[in-house]
């Protein structure tokens, strides 16, 4: 097995860890209420942020890990 190939594995399983990291930080941070007919947005924007960046580092990520198994081969 050539090293691009264990290469590309290893950042595709890391690319999937952070996305799951980045999805769960979006979710964690984005809650609304509803209190007698009127929502509150309590959503912690920051924390939003962070699980964007970790998501798009993910899909960058994934896109590395495909394009050195494509190389690869």
């Amino acid at each position: 097995m050539k090293s691009s190939k264990i290469v590309g594995i290893v950042l595709i399983v890391l690319s999937l860890a952070i996305g799951y990291i980045g999805l769960n930080k979006i979710a964690d941070n984005t809650k609304e209420i509803n209190f007698l007919g009127i929502k509150i947005d309590a959503s912690n924007e920051s924390g939003k942020q962070q699980g964007f960046i970790y998501t798009g580092v993910a899909v960058l990520l994934f896109a590395g890990g495909l394009y050195s198994m494509k190389k690869a081969e």
